[in-house]
């Protein structure tokens, strides 16, 4: 969602009750931090002047809750920092000034736990009647230039009830985690809403005639990413180069060599995934491949490879001109077939076999078969190690400035959505084209299969 607002003026009738007690319940994913983002508030004008609620990760990506009113203050802010990428967080606000106790009037909760060390705590007045659902209200997800960069999910705010998280979440009795409640039984009231459900509607859900949220800056994109599967995106922390579009797309610069590799890896297993080469500054400097623990900070540079052998920085790199290269900077014997803008490449990990192949477009290089196992017709080879293995990207200049856009199993290159829509054997994820039986998506259910 980052540059993108959605938002609606609040135009049902108001009531003591609903401003004393509400509840904000929200699924969301990051992908940039260290930068102020709201991640919802409501206001008089849509500007943050006067009389608001706010929702903030500020920029030492704490969560930063503040309402302003007449001269009237509150505010909490965790000391707790929130920079896990590649976590789903499941925040939880009950808004209750009726009660005695001054600390509960504010509960937060992270994950069905309540969060309960604050660097700033000022609490409410009781009965205090804030402005989260006064009348006429902007009502909005991001703001200005504060927007989420993120993803968010299954977002509930209802009116003239304080819900505990768990009627929204449950700890999974096997693993431990927090895990989500798509349907919770939940009154809304006359103003609550129920976004971010399935797609990327807008449109309130909550069964009460508040009305609909709107698209008023930006574009709005769905992801398959979601509480229930995490999909592997490039790594925000690990890359010297600029990523975007939920850290997917990464584009080098021009101050060295650039890298770019996924979230999460592996030991064992079939993973597929594929990337569009999009763009490049100057010719055959693109690099696609996939790299172990040990080398993941240097990503696909077959120069600096070239001085490297053994075990030690294991990688296999396929580079634009069609060539294929180990860590010992050799080249593997085969026809892989060149790649250029706009193909789209498809990566096949076997994990179990020690083998990767490379195709684009549909079509496997040097005749490749993943599926004919420990054979490994057309692939190249994985050095055997104990370590996990990612995909990634980079190049072979100090100049370049090549953007590849990768697919995990969200669907889209980039924010273009694929156009074929392939099978998928495990129905995890979208993908352009036909997955390869036995593989699955790099995601937190393709990894517990």
């Amino acid at each position: 969602m980052a540059s993108t607002i959605v938002s609606r003026t609040q135009s049902g009738s108001e009531s003591a009750a609903g401003r004393k007690t509400w509840t904000f319940s929200c699924w969301f994913k990051r992908c940039g931090i260290s930068s102020s983002q709201e991640l919802f508030g409501a206001d008089s004008n849509g500007a943050r002047s006067n009389n608001y609620n706010i929702i903030d990760l500020n920029s030492s990506d704490q969560i930063d809750f503040s309402g302003y009113q007449s001269g009237t203050t509150f505010r909490k802010i965790t000391n707790r920092r929130f920079r896990d990428t590649n976590a789903w967080y499941h925040l939880v606000i009950a808004f209750d000034t009726t009660q005695s106790t001054a600390d509960d009037r504010i509960k937060i909760y992270i994950n069905g736990v309540r969060e309960t060390s604050f660097g700033t705590s000022t609490n409410p007045a009781q009965d205090h009647q804030g402005k989260f659902f006064a009348q006429n209200k902007v009502h909005a997800f991001g703001r200005g230039s504060q927007t989420f960069d993120g993803i968010i999910s299954h977002c509930h705010a209802t009116e003239g009830t304080a819900y505990a998280p768990t009627v929204f979440g449950s700890t999974d009795s096997t693993t431990g985690e927090w895990k989500i409640n798509t349907s919770p039984s939940v009154s809304y009231g006359t103003n609550g809403f129920f976004l971010f459900k399935d797609d990327n509607s807008v449109n309130n859900q909550a069964g009460n005639s508040s009305g609909n949220f709107a698209v008023s800056a930006g574009t709005l994109t769905k992801s398959e990413d979601n509480p229930s599967n995490v999909f592997a995106t490039l790594n925000f922390l690990d890359t010297v180069s600029t990523l975007s579009n939920g850290n997917t797309k990464v584009v080098g610069n021009t101050s060295g060599y650039f890298c770019g590799a996924t979230n999460v890896g592996a030991k064992t297993g079939k993973y597929y995934c594929e990337v569009k080469f999009a763009a490049e500054s100057s010719s055959n400097q693109g690099n696609i491949a996939i790299q172990s623990t040990s080398n993941v900070r240097e990503c696909s540079r077959r120069n600096y490879h070239s001085n490297q052998v053994g075990a030690s920085f294991p990688n296999v790199l396929y580079e634009m001109d069609g060539s294929v290269y180990t860590n010992s900077g050799s080249a593997i014997s085969g026809n892989w077939g060149a790649f250029a803008v706009g193909d789209i490449v498809m990566i096949a990990m076997d994990l179990d076999n020690s083998k990767v192949y490379f195709g684009k477009n549909g079509t496997w290089g040097n005749s490749g078969d993943p599926t004919s196992g420990s054979t490994g017709t057309g692939a190249a080879p994985i050095s055997a190690n104990t370590e996990e293995w990612f995909f990634g990207c980079g190049d072979r200049g100090t100049s370049t400035t090549a953007t590849y856009e990768w697919n995990f199993g969200n669907g889209y290159f980039g924010t273009t959505a694929v156009s074929s829509a392939g099978t998928n054997a495990s129905n995890i994820g979208i993908f352009e084209y036909n997955v390869p039986t036995g593989y699955t998506a790099l995601s937190t259910k393709g990894l517990n299969e």
